[in-house]
């Protein structure tokens, strides 16, 4: 019998999922364990596996279409296979949401009739990119396996397609010298919509305002490179800058409690524990996997989980849960090389403080010029929930562990 494939639920808090891109359609042979899908939730993407090996003998839920997990998004079974009313179903349904599962009124769905545009052998990347090239996919010779249309072969056929329309363009116009504009369409899905919307509606909904301060991280730099033997071998770690910040900021945020707080139905709601969030960059989009109750760990805890979290992120193992709940923001742009910046808060969040790339400059240190090793600091808060001079007062609270790092040792 035909076996459901639902909507996962990515975590306690997801309401809905969204299937951002099939990579099977209907008629499709697929294997037990092999991607069928990809869906996204609200800051995480997966790929869904088959249950099942069979043929993919419906589709129920179309690409960028939003649904509550346990929703059915596919029908799997043998060829030619009627859907009824008895279904294997997939263990990782969610029991308190009711399936949804086409009917009709006196008879079960029918299997889906191929269109045309079905027939095609194309990889879903390769239509995508196809459509948003314009091109006819039918005109288009696939060199995969059974002909089938590989990302490649559109590249080549958009490679055609200009030069013959530069060719069309030389001949309409002889004595234009300006040059054809190529303009390639870049279809807004997944966690890149997620985080376009998340940062519109960040802007819109907050007052923000961004501070600037620089700090004199010499000595830090002179105790990371003392103990970075001991914590090797008594820890087998490294102790990291960005460590040194995230322990500094938890310890600022235990001092000014304002800071690590949320503006929620016009209530301004403070945090006794500190859910740190560390934004990590991956190719699809940014990341906030949150260390929870951050102000127990110690610095070597910390720089472990930091590490951790940051792994997990870029094997795609990290689940929703590991990026909810945070009450406050790093951002790192130093390995960028980039100093000052004005990032954006991740609401509802009080503040985010952006870290910048440690440089040497000459400074005046009583009479003397001294070679000292300066770190850009840049936090962006909430102005609804706290004024500028406590935004100030926690960001040279931060400066301050920053430039005496022995007390955050103990």
């Amino acid at each position: 019998m035909a076996v459901e494939v639902v909507m996962p639920k990515l975590g306690m808090a997801m309401k809905e999922g969204t299937v951002s891109v099939w990579n099977k359609g209907v008629g499709d042979q697929v294997g037990k364990g092999e991607p069928i899908a990809s869906v996204s939730s609200e800051k995480i993407e997966i790929d869904v596996e088959s249950p099942a090996e069979g043929t993919v003998l419906q589709i129920a839920v179309s690409e960028g279409e939003g649904v509550p997990p346990g929703t059915v998004i596919c029908y799997i079974g043998n060829p030619g296979e009627e859907i009824g009313e008895s279904i294997t179903t997939v263990k990782n349904q969610t029991p308190e949401v009711e399936k949804v599962a086409p009917t009709t009124e006196n008879t079960a769905p029918t299997l889906q009739t191929k269109t045309p545009r079905d027939r095609v052998k194309i990889s879903p990347v390769a239509r995508k990119m196809a459509e948003a090239g314009g091109l006819n996919i039918e005109e288009i010779n696939g060199t995969g396996p059974g002909g089938r249309i590989t990302k490649e072969d559109v590249q080549e056929a958009l490679k055609t397609s200009r030069s013959t329309q530069v060719e069309q363009n030389k001949e309409v116009d002889i004595t234009s010298d300006k040059p054809l504009e190529e303009i390639e369409q870049i279809p807004v899905s997944g966690i890149r919509k997620v985080i376009a919307e998340r940062m519109y509606d960040s802007l819109q909904k907050s007052a923000q305002l961004t501070l600037n301060m620089k700090v004199d991280v010499t000595n830090l730099m002179s105790l990371q490179k003392k103990t970075a033997e001991t914590v090797q071998y008594r820890f087998d770690n490294k102790l990291t800058v960005t460590d040194f910040i995230a322990r500094a900021v938890v310890l600022s945020l235990q001092q000014h409690q304002q800071m690590n707080s949320s503006y929620i139905d016009d209530k301004i709601h403070l945090f006794n524990h500190v859910h740190l969030g560390m934004a990590v960059a991956l190719e699809r989009g940014l990341v906030v996997p949150v260390i929870r109750n951050a102000e127990r760990c110690t610095l070597i805890d910390l720089s472990r989980k930091i590490k951790e979290l940051a792994q997990d992120a870029r094997r795609a193992q990290l689940n929703s849960d590991d990026m909810q709940g945070s009450t406050f923001t790093i951002s790192n742009l130093g390995a960028y090389g980039v100093e000052h910046f004005t990032p954006v808060i991740n609401p509802p969040e009080a503040g985010i403080l952006g870290v910048g790339a440690v440089y040497d400059t000459p400074v005046f240190i009583g009479e003397k010029v001294e070679r000292r090793s300066i770190l850009p600091l840049s936090l962006t808060f909430d102005h609804r929930i706290l004024d500028g001079a406590p935004a100030a007062a926690f960001l040279q609270t931060v400066k301050q562990y920053l430039e005496d790092p022995i007390t955050m040792l103990f």
